[in-house]
């Protein structure tokens, strides 16, 4: 039988049917779920009509517009003051001399080194919680308890006494609070870039080195002034400054996602590339920090006067900060991980010699040496997952990559402290330090491989 005929009479039927006047039902929100279409009254529906449901359109971000600038500027900048008051606290771990010294001596090196590990591991530890938050909606609902903990906490340093309330107060809480408010950083400035992504979040990111030059040097400097108990406080006062401003240039643009799902989802490791990189990150930072923890206190050992190696971190983290700026435009340009490896095995060769750096002069060098690679990868470590899949969900994604680096910061700069004890040299410190670092970057060419499905090509 031929069904032309019948074709065109359903055809007919169907513009007829569309012509006609059509009833909407109210009360229902476009994004209605079986379960509300069950729940609704439908008493006073005229059912002679015929009845049209508009589903949502699910969006990709080949159909979202991108500002690329504008408003993302003053986001940019707010997202500057948070990572400077978080990360940038972080990475202002410059208390270990101190503590060995005189608020601590009595305990053994690697176990206070421990605050300072708990709050890198703690800074990527919420990831999962921050970044489906995030993807719900909430942006400063989760950033003022932050801010706020992280200030207390910082204030309450002063009173601490013994061991548990240093690790309590400066590990754990302040760890956490930074956790929070850095976590959001990043999924913020994806919904306001993303051709420019990597040059913004790399702006962002030179707050970390801010932060994490000069407070360092503030607290060199206050701390014989007017002790270390005024230290602290004066330094809650100026976080708190800085959280004010992040809080008030800080927005989000795009609609809260509807991805169903909760804090972590097990499908994005189907993905071979997502996998590997997050795997090759983990790696990374076994080492990445070992010697940012430990350069000042290697420099007094070999002879450099105490009053000087306390400056080597700042010399660090303000190396860092050509490399936040360089690698942010760089990968924009030619691909991320064809940007972020080559940093790492710059980073795994300057963690190999810097024990052998033993003049205040090297000394210098090789933490410039180190600062520009390692500033690269630390502030855009999330950057390639934004890559792997929409905007929609990347603040889920980006967490659960943050929620492992956790344990791997958690453990690295303790083992460190550990291989340390035993030989009472940095040597052996270096070589496994620089060798996870290296390692990671072998990791990462494995997964740009299979990002790409060849060896040329950017990504």
């Amino acid at each position: 039988m031929d069904s032309s005929p019948w074709k065109t009479y359903a055809e007919s039927e169907k513009t007829a049917i569309d012509s006609r006047p059509w009833t909407p039902v109210s009360g229902l929100e476009k994004q209605a779920s079986v379960d509300d279409l069950a729940k609704h009254d439908f008493s006073n529906l005229d059912i002679t009509q015929p009845i049209r449901i508009e589903l949502p359109e699910v969006k990709t971000d080949a159909d979202i517009i991108f500002p690329e600038g504008g408003r993302g500027w003053l986001v940019v900048a707010g997202c500057w003051f948070m990572i400077a008051s978080s990360f940038g606290l972080v990475n202002s771990w410059v208390f270990q001399a101190h503590y060995q010294t005189t608020v601590l001596p009595t305990i053994n090196p690697s176990t206070i080194s421990w605050i300072g590990s708990i709050q890198y591991s703690f800074i990527f530890l919420p990831g999962l919680i921050v970044g489906r938050l995030f993807d719900l909606g909430y942006l400063h609902t989760q950033l003022i308890p932050a801010c706020l903990s992280i200030v207390v906490s910082t204030i309450l340093v002063a009173e601490c006494k013994v061991y548990w309330q240093f690790m309590l107060c400066q590990g754990i809480v302040t760890g956490l609070g930074c956790g929070f408010c850095f976590g959001s950083c990043l999924p913020t400035i994806s919904h306001w870039f993303k051709k420019k992504r990597a040059t913004a979040f790399g702006i962002a990111a030179t707050g970390s080195a801010t932060g994490g030059t000069l407070i360092p040097i503030a607290v060199r400097n206050l701390i014989p002034r007017i002790g270390f108990q005024w230290t602290m406080r004066a330094l809650g006062l100026i976080l708190l400054f800085e959280f004010t401003m992040a809080l008030i240039l800080m927005r989000r643009r795009l609609p809260p996602s509807s991805t169903s799902g909760g804090l972590f989802d097990p499908q994005a490791f189907r993905s071979a590339p997502y996998t590997i990189y997050v795997v090759a990150s983990c790696v990374a930072y076994l080492g990445l920090y070992t010697q940012l923890t430990y350069i000042d206190v290697s420099g007094v050992l070999s002879g450099v006067p105490p009053q000087f190696s306390f400056y080597l971190v700042s010399i660090a983290n303000a190396s860092s900060l050509i490399g936040r700026l360089s690698s942010g435009y760089l990968c924009d340009r030619f691909g991320n991980l064809n940007v972020l490896i080559p940093f790492n095995i710059v980073t795994a060769l300057a963690t190999f010699v810097w024990p052998f750096c033993r003049t205040q002069g090297s000394l210098i060098g090789v933490a410039i040496c180190y600062g520009i690679p390692v500033g690269a990868f630390a502030s855009l470590v999330g950057i390639p997952v934004a890559s792997l899949g929409s905007t929609g969900d990347v603040g889920r994604r980006t967490g659960m990559l943050f929620t492992f680096c956790a344990f791997a910061n958690l453990v690295g700069p303790p083992i460190s402290g550990a291989i340390f004890s035993k030989h009472e040299r940095f040597v052996e410190v270096g070589i496994y330090a620089g060798s996870m670092i290296l390692g990671s970057a072998i990791v990462m060419l494995a997964a740009r491989w299979y990002a790409l499905g060849q060896w040329r090509g950017k990504f």
